[in-house]
């Protein structure tokens, strides 16, 4: 493993999975993932603080994510920060991170047990 650029994040896939077929017939799976994060505020509330990813896989990883997984699923992933630039619609410059799964495991829900 590559520890200079290496990612690790477990989270909520936020939307639903975007997948781009392009003309050689690779595919681009592309979706947000949402993390939280707690802390105690100085008058002593628990606060939960949601950081918002961008995600993008490619190939066999795209496929494999858009057809086992869908928006809600929690997933544990890893793999690298990205950078680009391109020009929106307007003519306006954007920069945008994302992260390129490398691998990544669906955590399924476990049901809570009522006890009588």
């Amino acid at each position: 493993m590559n520890m200079k650029n290496n990612v690790q994040l477990i989270g909520n896939i936020g939307t639903d999975i975007n997948v781009l077929t392009f003309d050689n017939g690779n595919k681009k799976a592309s979706f947000s993932l949402a993390t939280n994060d707690y802390y105690v505020n100085n008058k002593g509330e628990k606060v939960k603080q949601t950081e918002w990813h961008n995600v993008i896989a490619y190939g066999k990883t795209a496929e494999f994510i858009a057809s086992s997984v869908q928006k809600g699923a929690e997933i544990a992933l890893q793999g690298k920060l990205t950078s680009r630039t391109y020009t929106d619609n307007n003519g306006k410059n954007r920069y945008v991170t994302e992260v390129v799964i490398n691998e990544f495991y669906n955590i399924p829900r476990v049901a809570k047990q009522v006890e009588a």
